[in-house]
């Protein structure tokens, strides 16, 4: 894989505040940019584009990650880097002539004089100001002034040309001049450009790549566009595209949606500064809390921040952790404000943020990953006397008996349990809603059931597993580790009214759960956890059910040895706290993929809002920790089918097995979906 030409790695920038603190401009920047490439920068004032800009010219430094080009990182400005600026940047009392000379004699000074004279006019020519050459700015209308600016950058000819609003002060006709002209000169030199802009139609014409960033601060990447029109390019052909609009709609779209996001903010901001705070120490709006979760071992990061003090660490008074018998009464108390979070299924926040089957939709934030993995299918144990170890083999095992009805049991349908099941039977050409029935089963009542021959097989986090295992009732056919290793499986989910009423105190949570995962991946406290776990007013099962693939191998009831699955249950390291976006789009495919919701049209907006990266970056550093940020590698199950975030209809759509898909546009302040536009994806 050839390496980039210019590579922005893990950018953040933050700048002090009078009175403390840090106000942080761009965070988790990744941008790669080939030579020759085109790319604009785009968003709402405020979202970082010239910030972003001026640490590629090295007129700033970021606060943590960096730039780099041609294997060099980049520290300070250098001729290599050119910048046009809006207001040209032109010494009045020089000639044309000479305020593209005092550049290059200043940079070229080692050539010979009639070599760098041959710089100036040929470079004065391709902007097509020979004519002016002996004129002052002050002669000269904005288009030219530009125009200098420009021929002053390409004369020190530079690797990469940046340009901030160049062609912001000038009339249409200028502008659109000047476009033409960049567009050649770019086209004859083969310059590296990157171009600051607020408008749309310029950044389509230009560029090759639109780079959109949401706003600030916190400002990331939130959408990248790539402009398939040919080169060279002529304005009307460019219009007359049969994309151009559709592509112009894509980043209009966007750019409204930060626009929702930027009044929703305001009006959030308002709404804290009435609340009243009680008389906290730590300053939180309240200090007892009542959370839910379900008797499994991946409630492991409730349990602890409970017994090891962590809660209180905090601030907070009194903590009750309810013991909820499913997870229909999970997504009960949340969204009827019996609970103010719980341990949450992946998919439960964005399943009732969409309103999934005929609930009315509640908005349910997901700042952070609790556990990752921690899964397995397990089948009856009379199909390993059939011989059935793969999904082929389970494939050919239910063909086989065509007249009987195969039951799996998951336990909801917004959890990952239901969509890797489906998503594994699928692959294998099982369709899950016609070849076989799944029914919502709570986890604790999954041995019963198959131990009754109610179903045949179930998709659950342990103890569920090992206790069919031990029990000689049933055997694990694959684990996480080979359908999807290192998944999101449960979540902190908090009703996002709560939350936008109690801001310190979410974060307040969101730090002690941070701190229990952590313990809970020190695999010295293992054993510990087990037993606190094993109490009955948790999960309420003997410790050897726990054990297993929690703290030692894990038999996967084959007959074969115990296997040492290292990341079985993932609480903290690798990354796993973080609410990652892309993540969230892919349950939100899945989830449309089967009928449950539909897909909305504003997905963006819909992750943003509920993926509250914001809430969870500021409990990282309130805790003095090192950022953490997502995998960036593709999302790949068991399949080798890459997830393209960046058009997941596309996803969907090559999939043989799956359900139509309806789009939607989603409004999460009414609580309610109405359709704007429907398709039915064949």
């Amino acid at each position: 894989m050839s390496k980039a030409f210019l590579e922005i790695d893990h950018v953040d920038k933050s700048f002090p505040l009078k009175g403390g603190g840090e106000y942080i401009a761009l965070k988790g920047i990744n941008l790669k940019v080939k030579t020759g490439e085109f790319v604009s920068l785009i968003g709402h004032s405020g979202c970082g584009k010239s910030t972003l800009l001026n640490i590629i010219a090295g007129f700033d430094r970021a606060s943590t990650g960096g730039v780099v080009l041609e294997d060099k990182e980049i520290v300070e400005p250098g001729p290599d880097r050119m910048v046009v600026f809006q207001n040209y940047s032109l010494l009045p009392w020089l000639t044309v002539r000479k305020n593209v000379a005092l550049a290059v004699n200043r940079v070229m000074r080692d050539l010979p004089a009639s070599d760098r004279n041959a710089i100036i006019e040929n470079n004065i020519k391709l902007v097509g100001l020979t004519h002016a050459a002996h004129r002052k700015p002050s002669e000269l209308s904005g288009g030219m002034k530009q125009r200098v600016a420009i021929a002053r950058a390409l004369a020190l000819r530079p690797k990469i040309m940046l340009l901030d609003e160049p062609f912001g002060a000038l009339d249409a006709l200028s502008r659109g001049n000047l476009q033409e002209q960049l567009m050649a000169i770019c086209q004859e030199t083969g310059m590296t450009c990157i171009m600051v802009t607020h408008d749309v139609d310029e950044a389509l014409l230009l560029s090759d790549r639109v780079i959109m960033l949401t706003n600030g601060p916190e400002a990331r990447i939130g959408q990248i566009l790539d402009v398939a029109i040919p080169r060279p390019r002529k304005r009307l052909e460019v219009v007359n595209h049969p994309s151009y609009y559709a592509m112009r709609n894509e980043i209009i779209y966007f750019l409204n949606q930060q626009k929702r996001a930027k009044r929703r903010k305001a009006q959030l901001e308002k709404t804290v500064a009435k609340t009243p705070a009680i008389a906290s120490p730590l300053g939180l709006e309240v200090t007892t809390l009542n959370l839910g979760f379900i008797p499994l071992t991946d409630a492991a990061p409730f349990v602890v921040a409970q017994e090891k003090g962590f809660f209180k660490e905090m601030g907070f008074d009194d903590v009750i952790l309810s013991r909820e018998p499913s997870w229909k009464a999970i997504a009960e108390g949340i969204t009827s404000g019996r609970l103010q979070g719980a341990h949450m299924l992946a998919g439960m926040p964005l399943a009732l943020s969409l309103g999934m089957g005929d609930a009315t939709p509640v908005p349910v934030v997901r700042p952070m990953v609790l556990s990752r993995n921690g899964n397995a299918i397990t089948l009856d144990r009379r199909f390993l006397d059939q011989g059935v170890r793969t999904l082929a083999d389970l494939k050919a095992a239910i063909s086989a008996e065509p007249d009987q009805v195969h039951t799996f049991g998951m336990v909801h349908p917004s959890s990952m349990h239901n969509l890797m099941l489906r998503y594994w039977l699928a692959a294998g050409g099982i369709d899950p809603d016609q070849d076989v029935r799944l029914q919502a089963i709570p986890p604790a009542q999954m041995v019963a059931n198959l131990k009754s021959g109610n179903i045949d097989g179930y998709c659950v986090g342990d103890p569920w597993n090992n206790w069919a295992i031990r029990e000689g009732l049933g055997y694990a056919i694959a684990t996480d580790a080979d359908i999807w290793p290192g998944h999101p499986e449960k979540v902190l989910g908090m009703p996002e009214a709560w939350v936008n009423q109690h801001p310190k105190t979410a974060i307040a949570l969101i730090k002690a759960l941070l701190k229990a995962c952590q313990y809970c991946d020190d695999r010295r406290n293992r054993h510990e956890i087990a037993t606190l776990l094993a109490r009955p007013e948790y999960v309420g099962v003997a410790v050897e059910n726990i054990l297993p693939g929690f703290a030692i191998p894990y038999d996967l009831g084959t007959g074969a040895d115990p296997v040492h699955i290292l990341r079985f249950n993932r609480f903290y390291v690798e990354q796993s706290n973080y609410p990652s976006p892309d993540e969230g789009l892919w349950v939100l495919t899945q989830l449309a993929r089967w009928g449950l919701t539909v897909f909305p049209k504003n997905w963006r907006e819909i992750i943003e809002r509920l993926y509250r990266v914001d809430l969870f970056s500021q409990a990282i550093r309130d805790l003095g920790w090192p950022p953490l940020e997502p995998n960036i590698l593709p999302l790949t199950l068991f399949d080798d089918v890459v997830f393209d975030a960046k058009d997941p209809i596309a996803y969907l759509e090559q999939f043989a097995i799956r359900h139509p898909i309806l789009v939607e546009e989603v409004d999460l302040d009414i609580a309610t979906s109405q359709a704007i536009s429907a398709s039915q994806v064949a």
